[in-house]
């Protein structure tokens, strides 16, 4: 054994910035283990085999230029000057021949690194880089996540952004899991705060329409069919409501269109809740009165709620329960942190006054709240020329054809285009299609800085960049210099820090000296911050929304078409939607289900992972198996009316009969049996949420069979 290093670092597999250990042989990273003692020291599984990602035989490592056709995968090696000035001539000519619009970007999780975020990014992730440009058609996967929970929701309820909204676990009797699933959360800090909670004797109750990894572990799970739950909140809220459960003196002193709710719920009875969600009807009234009465209770949401006809509204539904029992902004509810993040001068990104970027006139909403393209509508701008034609992209860290639903029409969309550019760690299905591939760093191999609650740290390079990859920062900051705004990004990584830290570079000093962090100064917490006017940029008490209250009733959303309440929307595409189409095909589909040892499409290239699922899998319940001859670990083909995709069943009670949950994550290029899997050749790009545009995930129908 060579020269061995032992050094505290941030865990650079993932974005989370989990506090570890790495050791160095010979100045490679050979193992990897939790830093004891760093309150955010953890690890994943995927964390565990670090070292077979960043050494991967498939890591770019450097520049490529396609010489074959689109998608044919044929490329040489290529010097970053050449490959950096073909991505610029080309955006340059195709703004000169189209207008600066036709060229658009996209950006990924592989892209959610903190500087790359703080310097050239919105708060849903999308680069700003092409704004200078003259292009306002910056996109990211906030057109298909997060955004309807994080922003959406609880902005025309609350007034508030989604990140703003805490669970308080730690004091809370009651902890409600819905919409999400912590075990699989990347980092999985709150699963652990949920665990220690109940072991302290808290009660969590799992709402899924499967028995995921949480509900398992939950002391109850309400199982609702795939779609439903926003029929499942106004029947809790009908209950809370009629049985004088909420907080009237909250309700009369701060919310406005309480009375029009009233109404709106009274034909949602336990009864007739039942025959929408398959909830019996006494445990819908047991659910709403353990909610009511816990005090407090706070609430686990995230994305899981998104997708469906009315995912917008389901999520504010859940807010509006949460508030009116009595369970917002106070001790063990959902508290309101509004801790400011580091105090640094962000570069302006001149907003282009030119067009608006695709989608804003089909989904208005969702471009007054981002200022962002709605990236599903790209395919028909590349094919179609609406509402002009796109010519150009750039895409980063992110792996469309596996993401976004009907993978066969943005792989038309990718060929007809006359440049296209990637940024990636990996050679992505995209990337097939790429004129240009450009090799960037894994967060091991780069420096900048990790924010957590309170807390902060450097991110030093534990290795040297493997190749010739580079941060994809500089990437960025590189195309544009060549454009002629490289001043708005940082030269190098010191500059990076000293921008950062302009206004406290003593913090600075502390954090090189410290290399496990430092403690910020944390604000003592304040309840009911309503009440004391730090909700409204003007001081006054209230919510930071038009009516100064928290809105039941939505005016945004009315100022923009959409319904002002929370209004519950049937499946399109299900039993009771489509009534004949459920003939053909009777069960119903949910994608999205995510494992342990990858992260969507990342990590199937890497053996150590792989191994603990090799393929991608549907789960059926025993009874569907059964009628259709279909063992455990038998090839099936999972078909809609858009098409058909082999997967592995697995038979178990996880799932409701009548149901079909599918791995997300297929179509990647390393894994044989996960690059034919890919749930998305079968999803609908037209069936969506009307408010966000977001695509409906969990609630399509299928059919299954046997693979001959």
């Amino acid at each position: 054994m060579g020269n061995v290093e032992k050094k505290a670092a941030v865990c650079g597999v993932c974005p989370g910035g989990c506090g570890v250990k790495v050791t160095l042989e010979d100045g490679k990273l050979s193992d990897i283990q939790p830093l004891s003692g760093s309150p955010y020291g953890a690890i994943c599984l995927r964390g565990k085999h670090a070292s077979e990602v960043v050494y991967s035989p498939k890591r770019l490592t450097t520049p490529l230029i396609r010489e074959g056709e689109r998608g044919e995968g044929r490329f040489r090696q290529a010097s970053w000057d050449e490959a950096l000035d073909l991505v610029t001539s080309n955006f340059l000519r195709i703004r000169n021949e189209y207008g600066p619009e036709a060229v658009a970007s996209h950006s990924g999780r592989g892209a959610f690194e903190q500087s790359l975020l703080d310097f050239n990014a919105d708060e849903l992730v999308a680069s700003k880089l092409l704004w200078p440009f003259g292009s306002p058609n910056i996109a990211s996967v906030s057109s298909l996540c997060y955004a309807s929970f994080g922003v959406f929701a609880s902005l025309t309820t609350y007034g508030l952004r989604g990140k703003n909204l805490v669970p308080d676990l730690e004091n809370s009797n009651l902890i409600v899991v819905w919409g999400a699933n912590p075990v699989t959360d990347s980092p999985p800090f709150m699963f652990d705060r949920i665990l220690k909670a109940k072991r302290k004797g808290t009660r969590i109750v799992a709402i899924d329409h499967m028995r995921s990894d949480i509900a398992e572990r939950a002391d109850r799970w309400v199982p609702v069919r795939s779609g439903t739950d926003g029929a499942l909140v106004l029947g809790l809220l009908r209950v809370i409501i009629n049985e004088k459960l909420y907080d009237e003196e909250f309700v009369t002193k701060w919310t406005s269109g309480f009375a029009e709710l009233v109404d709106y719920v009274q034909s949602f009875t336990p009864q007739y809740v039942e025959t929408i969600t398959k909830v019996p009807a006494e445990t819908i009234v047991s659910l709403a009165r353990e909610i009511a009465t816990a005090k407090p209770a706070t609430i686990r949401t995230y994305t899981g709620l998104e997708y469906s006809n009315s995912g917008v509204q389901t999520i504010r539904a859940v807010y509006i329960l949460w508030a009116i029992t009595g369970n917002l902004d106070v001790p063990g509810g959902i508290y309101i942190n509004l801790a400011p993040p580091l105090p640094f001068d962000k570069p302006n990104f001149p907003r282009p006054e030119t067009k608006l970027p695709i989608g804003a006139e089909e989904y208005p909403l969702f471009y007054h709240l981002t200022g962002c393209a709605q990236f599903l509508e790209f395919p028909k701008a590349v094919l179609e020329g609406k509402p002009y034609p796109i010519k150009g992209l750039l895409n980063s860290g992110a792996s469309i054809l596996t993401s976004y639903p009907q993978t066969s029409l943005w792989e038309k969309a990718l060929r007809q285009l006359d440049f296209f550019a990637v940024i990636d760690r990996f050679m992505t299905r995209d990337a097939l299609f790429a004129d240009v591939v450009l090799p960037a760093t894994t967060y091991f191999e780069n420096t900048s800085y990790q924010c957590y609650p309170g807390y902060v740290r450097l991110r030093q390079p534990v290795i040297n960049p493997v190749g010739e990859a580079r941060n994809d920062l500089f990437i960025l900051a590189e195309i544009a210099r060549r454009l002629g705004y490289g001043e708005l990004y940082p030269k190098d990584e010191a500059e990076l820090l000293q921008r950062v830290f302009s206004r406290k570079p003593e913090l600075l000093n502390q954090l090189r000296a410290n290399p496990e962090g430092v403690a910020l100064p944390v604000p003592q917490r304040q309840y009911k911050k309503y009440e004391s006017g730090a909700l409204r940029p003007d001081g006054r008490p209230g919510f930071d929304t038009p009516s100064g209250r928290l809105e039941i009733t939505s005016k945004l959303l009315a100022d923009f078409g959409y319904p002002a309440l929370p209004e519950y929307t049937e499946p399109i595409e299900g039993p009771v939607g489509s009534p004949e189409l459920f003939k053909k095909f009777p069960l119903v589909l949910n994608t999205g289900t995510r494992i342990q040892s990858t992260f969507r499409s990342q990590h199937l290239n890497i053996p150590g992972l792989l191994k603990h699922q090799p393929y991608p899998e549907i789960l059926i319940h025993p009874s569907d198996a059964e009628q259709r001859d279909i063992n455990d670990g038998d090839k099936v083909i999972l078909s809609t009316k858009r098409g058909n995709v082999r997967f592995f069943a697995r038979v178990t009670e996880k799932v409701q009969p009548g149901e079909i949950e599918a791995n997300v994550g297929g179509g990647s290029l390393q894994a044989l049996e996960w690059s034919k899997g890919n749930a998305n050749i079968i999803t609908d790009i037209a069936n969506r949420d009307p408010i966000s545009g977001f695509p409906v995930f969990k609630a399509l129908l299928c059919q299954v069979r046997k693979d001959d």
